[in-house]
């Protein structure tokens, strides 16, 4: 945090847009604790760069005069500060008492909201229904309708499925999911997820009631309690991280969809953010004793329980384009040398070996910024070795941002 003098951008994300003709960036929090977009154009952006919490207004003023020729007033420059804190943008007390409070209110609130209803998917019950069964009935889905297979010798154990917008992912939510009911068991689903805003926990769980058009999914407090004994871990401490998050609520939705009906189940909803980290630091996957410590405790629980438990990873993979940081839009021949590249580490994601899928990974330094890493790599720890196999892998090819994403399935 920094004083009302210098002031100091969060960390948020950034994007290229097009606005009234001029290409700007565009600033959005992943964290959600603001819903505002704050669209820079280049003269602006230069401006708001120096925003860092080591420069005064009057040093930025000075900065930009020399840089350009001539600089905004200070009145001018403060004007642009209190508005981007006004909009949450700006690590500052304010923005301290806007997190505290948003916190705050979600820790009290007896369930997690469905954030993303009505936006992400379909938020009347009888529409996302609808939605949902249309990704098994389209020419790119398993074209089973909802109906389950009957059950097969090697009952699923673990399970990949997108976290990509339903409008986008949709088939593929469909092959992942007819795979878990043509196989599944289980009665309690451990739901690993990414958290795009990152957090200071390498991992949090919730224990409130995930909501859905389609009715809460519950939380099984017991296997928690279970879970939270050998792991001796706070996994509650950055609870909040799940207010807004959708790589889990896209999961919960569809468990409730199709499974929901048919018979009971619990869930454990636990975000995940370490490998990220590891990549851009070069050290050790489990450098932080808290993970070994939580995957072990993980797996141990697990066979333990005497329950049927099948491990979800909601995740993503490759993220290319300009949007997302690339010097270049994606071209048919930029985005086969992707497939190429997911496919190959995916190998050894198919193999159990989460060892090779971090050094594939930190080989290029997460050069196609896969959006499911510490997932990823948490299911395949706790898994058993049996080999996964692709059910289907699949590209949204926009030249400006392209997405990659797949299902899987694991005896």
């Amino acid at each position: 945090m920094t004083s009302p003098g210098n002031p100091r951008l969060r960390a948020v994300e950034a994007f290229p847009v097009e606005h009234e003709g001029q290409r700007c960036i565009a600033l959005r929090d992943p964290a959600g604790f603001t819903d505002q977009i704050a669209v820079l154009p280049g003269p602006l952006l230069d401006l708001v760069s120096l925003f860092d919490g080591e420069h005064p207004l009057e040093a930025i003023q000075e900065i930009v005069r020399r840089r350009h020729g001539q600089a905004p007033s200070l009145e001018q420059i403060r004007d642009l500060a209190e508005r981007l804190d006004d909009a949450g943008f700006l690590d500052s007390a304010r923005f301290e008492a806007r997190r505290r409070a948003t916190e705050d209110a979600f820790r009290k609130s007896p369930i997690r909201p469905a954030a993303h209803a009505g936006g992400a998917y379909a938020g009347q019950a009888d529409a996302l229904r609808a939605q949902i069964a249309g990704f098994f009935a389209h020419p790119d889905g398993p074209r089973a309708g909802t109906t389950p297979s009957p059950a097969v010798e090697t009952p699923l154990a673990g399970l990949i499925a997108p976290h990509i917008d339903f409008h986008r992912g949709g088939p593929t939510y469909g092959w992942a999911y007819q795979d878990l009911l043509e196989r599944v068991d289980a009665d309690l689903f451990v739901i690993l997820g990414t958290c795009h805003a990152g957090m200071a926990d390498p991992f949090a769980v919730t224990l409130k009631p995930y909501d859905t058009p389609l009715g809460a999914v519950a939380v099984d407090r017991d296997f928690y309690e279970a879970l939270h004994a050998r792991t001796g871990q706070d996994l509650l401490a950055s609870e909040p991280a799940h207010r807004s998050e959708h790589s889990i609520e896209f999961q919960a939705v569809m468990l409730q969809a199709v499974l929901g009906p048919r018979r009971p189940f619990t869930i454990l909803p636990v975000l995940a953010s370490y490998l990220h980290e590891a990549v851009w630091l070069g050290t050790e996957p489990e450098a932080d004793p808290r993970v070994p410590r939580f995957l072990d405790g993980l797996r141990e629980t697990i066979a333990a329980s005497g329950r049927r438990v099948c491990v979800i990873a909601g995740v993503d993979l490759a993220h290319v384009g300009p949007r997302f940081g690339d010097a270049t839009p994606n071209s048919e021949a930029s985005l086969a040398a992707v497939e190429r590249a997911d496919r190959a580490m995916l190998e050894s994601v198919l193999a159990v070996d989460a060892r090779g899928f971090y050094d594939q990974v930190a080989a290029d330094q997460d050069a196609r910024r896969i959006c499911g890493l510490s997932p990823i790599h948490a299911l395949l720890r706790v898994l058993p070795a049996a080999p996964g196999r692709l059910l289907q892998y699949r590209q949204w090819p926009d030249p400006e941002g392209a997405v990659t994403f797949c299902a899987v399935g694991f005896p």
